[in-house]
């Protein structure tokens, strides 16, 4: 049993007694709560879990805000449902009637304006403060995921061949679990499963190409995961299927998962009437927010009822977000449950940076510059965005140049940061280069969404914008720039897509996200 799991079967059973008119039944993915089940079980359990882990690591939650008599939250639900599948084991998945007399109160609180809303819950620096954000991605079980995702914190340790006997060493009374991957980022499932086991198992991460590692512990297929019991240098390879309920049972053979805080009794005081007060106050503003929502889905319900085809009227003060088609047969968007995420190429070696871009006969490249904390949230953006672009043009033929991330352990990437005068390693730097020609080109966007790094990436295909010299110092001996060549860059085709391309399997292939 993971750690959320006992929290949301309480939360679950408290729910059995709200209204009986609930958009999500019982064997749904998504838990049905109330206001009450929030303050009890999540923000106040946020609070134990820092006393008992001393750090925010708990896994982060997504809350739907909706009302049964809204045709956007009914046009929702499937891709809602399926998101909560998506995310068995990684996060948790609510929804909250904000049209019972009861929720009022916790749905004016939560900022609740349109329907449906979508909230994400993650954990923050201060207990019992969980830090409460508005989902403004698409309305899809894909878009919802990734950014669910995005949010689980990461404290498994990506180590090498170099750093592996310093990390073993660390904590010697505690067990150790090591992750053996063909790829670079540590995927939501490992980030999930490192917090289950916070405290009590040691979690790292070692790519394949780490030949020391891989030999020490005997390791042939990837992903693979080996458990170092405390006290003990005898490896424990698991067997099983490399996915979340299969590593859980694993690892508890040498301890069990932390487990759920039980929720506190509720303390009459002085404050509580305070806060009756300000409910009033919230409560009364929603319901009239509520109310208007409420009475203009049944007029225009009414205005229709004559007409042939009934389609139902956007109403813009039903859901200023919302993005959905006007009908209640959204587009069936399936998702597996497994990690979905493409990645590129991280390299720590400066030979193998220098053999592939940095040299005299090397064309362009594309280097993401990872910082020190190569998990922060920009570097994970950053590499996913570079990731997506390759991957979108690959099926088409496009033969897009090499997309490479930088570890900061790079001997190169201390080079390349004072060579180009691009501050520190504390932050994410996007570079193209050009070794035969000896051109550069910074990235000057502040953020890197796919849109904005894919434009960048898109003028350096059409040899667009200014470039800046490459010292010399940074290439490899090679074949020398030729003089005579004035275009700064060998111009492709460009295809872009501008549709979002979501057809998916209708059933859900296994994925190896590890």
């Amino acid at each position: 049993m993971v750690r959320t799991t006992a929290l949301f079967a309480a939360t679950a059973a408290l729910a059995l007694n709200a209204h009986a008119e609930s958009m999500y039944g019982k064997k749904s993915g998504v838990l049905q709560i109330t206001g009450m089940d929030y303050d009890r079980l999540i923000a106040k359990l946020s609070s134990k879990l820092h006393s008992t882990l001393q750090a925010p690591d708990f896994l982060p939650y997504a809350f739907r805000f909706y009302a049964p008599w809204c045709g956007h939250c009914k046009n929702l639900k499937p891709a809602y449902e399926t998101a909560a599948k998506s995310l068995a084991g990684i996060a948790k998945v609510a929804a909250v009637n904000c049209d019972e007399e009861m929720n009022k109160p916790f749905c004016g609180q939560m900022g609740v304006q349109g329907f449906p809303t979508l909230k994400i819950v993650r954990p923050s620096k201060k207990p019992g403060k969980p830090t409460v954000e508005d989902y403004q991605g698409a309305r899809s079980a894909k878009g919802i995921v990734d950014a669910v995702k995005d949010k689980v914190p990461n404290i498994v340790k990506r180590v090498n061949d170099k750093s592996l006997d310093e990390w073993l060493q660390e904590n010697k009374d505690s067990a150790k679990a090591i992750l053996f991957s063909d790829k670079g980022i540590v995927s939501a499932t490992m980030r999930a499963l490192a917090i289950d086991f916070a405290g009590l198992v040691s979690v790292a991460q070692i790519k394949k190409s780490e030949k020391v590692a891989v030999e020490k512990y005997g390791v042939t297929e990837f992903p693979s995961l080996v458990l170092i019991p405390a006290g003990s240098e005898e490896p424990i390879k698991h067997t099983g299927k490399v996915e979340k309920a299969a590593m859980v049972d694993f690892l508890s053979q040498v301890a069990p998962p932390n487990p759920d805080c039980p929720p506190p009794k509720e303390k009459k005081s002085k404050a509580k009437k305070d806060d009756k007060k300000k409910e009033s106050k919230s409560s009364s503003k929603f319901a009239k927010a509520s109310a208007s929502h409420k009475s203009a889905d049944a007029s225009s319900a009414a205005a229709s009822a004559t007409d042939e085809t009934v389609e139902e009227p956007v109403v813009p003060t039903e859901s200023p977000d919302a993005n959905l088609k006007d009908d209640d047969t959204p587009e069936p968007i399936i998702i597996s449950a497994e990690e979905i995420k493409p990645t590129i190429p991280i390299i720590g070696d400066s030979a193998e940076l220098q053999s592939l871009c940095l040299n005299e006969k090397s064309k362009t490249c594309i280097l993401a510059l990872l910082p020190k904390d190569e998990s922060s949230e920009a570097a994970t953006t950053a590499i996913t965005s570079l990731a997506s672009i390759h991957q979108k043009h690959d099926p088409k033929g496009g033969h897009l140049f090499p997309f490479v991330g930088v570890t900061a352990s790079n001997p190169l990437a201390a080079s390349l940061l004072t060579a180009l005068g691009l501050g520190n390693n504390e932050q994410v730097h996007l570079i193209a280069t050009h070794g035969k020609r000896a051109w550069y080109k910074k990235y000057s966007g502040t953020t890197f969404g796919v849109e904005e790094v894919e434009q960048w990436v898109d003028a350096i295909r059409m040899g667009e914008g200014k470039k800046e010299k490459l010292p010399d110092a940074l290439l490899a001996a090679g074949e020398k720039p030729d003089a005579t060549e004035e275009k700064p860059a060998d111009p492709e085709p460009v295809k872009i897509a501008v549709e979002e391309v979501l057809d998916e399997p209708e059933a859900q292939p296994e994925h190896n996200e590890l």
